[in-house]
Order: structure tokens, then C-alpha cells, then sequence
């Protein structure tokens, strides 16, 4: 796609081009200019101008550091998965996460990234292999089994699978949830919208009121109201699936401030990323998968880009 771009702009046409990835600005564009909240803030020369001072006219703010990873003290392991198998999709897969760390997953596109986390969570079928939570075996027949287990899943596609995007913020945060609602047949509405309210302000979710759709929400606080709905859950072990995808970098960083604060309460968080730099900024063990197979693991110390794209192929 870069190249069709290049092409076209050295025929003469015009390209505007919109992205958050700002590598790719770095890469293609002659200018840029900067809009944050419905205002033109600036437009420059690409040279004249680094990611670090884009970032800071983007969020409005200066940056210090862009993968805000804090370091908490590791303790029991709460999943452990043990030769998973899937025919022609995971191949005899063993690793486990411990209390107080974050596991990343990477891969490219087809690795068995996503399908790893769908298989631990019941939403596939596994032909062999077990999992272990606090070291005894569960039997996850679907996601429901998981959840009643304390876990949670905020998908790689969020408008599709994670929301109802014409339900208000308050559907979706209690969507779960409905029991603690429900009092003698009839939904507690005056509970709901409190209990959402609670949430709104806890992950600072930017929102006119819960009886916003969530389909009108950015990117970013649509992400946190699919966290929201596993808080109030009371999930323990939270998967993450590309999780900043098409958020900008302020946002992002909220989330990874977010993530901190997940681990800091007990929670144990796996992060499924395609953005190494994501991978690398915010993991303290990384998980490396390739065709369907856990190809290596790395930790934070001994991560580095190559290494992964070594054995990414």
C-alpha cells in the first residue's frame, strides 16, 4: 500500500492521509497537521517536527514516556495451560502467568494469537490440554464457564464483539452483569445507571451521560466501558486483544495507565498486541507465537524487536 501511495504521489496526485500510527506519517507524508478536539492546532514540514513534540501537540500536553510500565512484585500463578491442542490451529501450547506480571502475546497476522485466547476462554473447542486456574484443572466448556471462572475478554474487534453499539454506556457496562439488577422479576434501572456511574468516573470514560450510545464514544472510552463490564464482573484474569488498536496516543496511554492499575488490584492481565513497541513498552514476559505454535519466550530484559521478528517467521 505504501509503494501504491509513493507511486501516486510522484504522479502528481494529492494524498491526505489520515492515521494514528504515527510511523507511518513519519514514513510517507511531506506535511502534517495536528486537529484535537475539532481544532487545527498546527501544520509543518515532517521535518521539522519529531514524534516526540507530534505526540505532545496531539494530547495537548507534554509526554515523558509514551509506555507508562510500572514494575509490581510477582506472586502465585493463576493460569497455567499445559499442552493445548487445536488440529491445524494450536500445537502443543504450555506457559503460565503469575500474580502481579503482564504476559504479552506476539505474532504476526495468522500466528494463533487470538485463537490461543479464544481456546483458553471456551469460545473454541481444544482437542486435548488442560488449564489450571490457581493450580486446579478446570473444565472451560464455553465462555460462559470462563467468566463463572473470573475471566474476561476485551475482543480484538470491539465495535463487533465487545459492544451493542446502539446500547447506551449504561447497557453495556451491565450486560454481564444483569443478576445483581434483577430483584423479584424486575431490573433495578435507578441501581444500573449508579453503578455505571461509578465506572464512568473510576476509568474517567468521557461521556455526555450512560444513556450515551456507546456507537458515538471515541475509540478510547469505548475501550475502557468493555473494561468496565469485566470490573464490574469481578474478573480476575483479563485478556486483552490489541487493545489501543485505532486509539490515539493520549487515549493509548490511558489504557496503559489503566492496565498499571489492573495489576496494581490483583488482577492478572495477557496482552495480545501486533504493535511491538506496545509489546515491548508494557510486558514483563513476552510470549512469541508462530503458526500455531509458542515459538519462543522472552523477557523484558532480553526482549528487543529483532528477537521477536526472529521468531515471528
Amino acid at each position: 500500500m505504501f509503494e501504491t501511495v509513493r507511486k501516486l504521489r510522484s504522479n502528481g496526485v494529492t494524498i491526505i492521509y489520515i492515521s494514528h500510527r504515527l510511523e507511518e506519517i513519519f514514513d510517507l507524508a511531506d506535511n502534517v497537521t495536528v486537529l484535537r478536539d475539532g481544532k487545527h492546532i498546527a501544520t509543518m514540514p515532517v521535518s521539522d517536527i519529531d514524534k516526540h513534540s507530534l505526540i505532545s501537540m496531539m494530547v495537548g500536553r507534554e509526554m515523558v514516556n509514551e509506555y507508562p510500565k510500572e514494575k509490581f512484585e510477582v506472586g502465585e500463578t493463576v493460569l497455567e495451560v499445559k499442552n493445548l491442542c487445536r488440529k491445524g490451529v494450536l500445537n502443543d501450547i504450555s506457559f503460565s502467568v503469575h500474580k502481579g506480571e503482564l504476559i504479552g502475546i506476539a505474532g504476526l497476522v495468522g500466528s494463533g494469537r487470538t485463537e490461543l485466547a479464544r481456546a483458553i476462554l471456551g469460545i473454541d473447542k481444544i482437542d486435548s490440554g488442560e488449564v489450571l486456574l490457581y493450580g486446579k484443572p478446570v473444565k472451560v466448556k464455553n465462555f460462559r464457564t470462563a467468566i463463572n471462572h473470573g475471566c474476561g475478554l476485551v475482543p480484538e474487534n470491539r465495535k463487533s464483539q465487545g459492544l451493542v453499539q446502539i446500547g447506551s454506556v449504561n447497557d453495556n457496562i451491565c450486560m454481564v452483569n444483569m443478576d445483581m439488577f434483577i430483584h423479584s422479576g424486575l431490573i433495578n434501572n435507578k441501581m444500573q445507571k449508579e453503578t455505571s456511574r461509578e465506572y464512568v468516573e473510576k476509568l474517567n470514560i468521557s461521556t455526555p451521560s450512560v444513556e450515551t450510545e456507546v456507537q458515538y464514544l471515541s475509540g478510547g472510552n469505548q475501550q475502557k466501558v468493555v473494561i468496565a463490564k469485566w470490573l464490574l464482573k469481578g474478573s480476575n484474569i483479563i485478556f486483552l486483544d490489541e487493545p489501543t488498536r485505532g486509539i490515539d496516543v493520549g487515549s493509548k496511554r490511558e489504557i496503559y495507565l489503566l492496565i498499571n492499575d489492573l495489576i496494581r488490584h490483583g488482577k492478572v492481565v495477557i496482552m495480545i498486541s501486533s504493535e511491538l513497541p506496545e509489546i515491548l513498552g508494557m510486558s514483563d514476559r513476552i510470549l512469541v507465537m508462530h503458526e500455531g505454535t509458542l515459538k519462543g519466550e522472552l523477557t523484558r530484559e532480553e526482549a528487543t524487536q529483532e528477537k521477536i521478528l526472529e521468531l515471528c517467521v
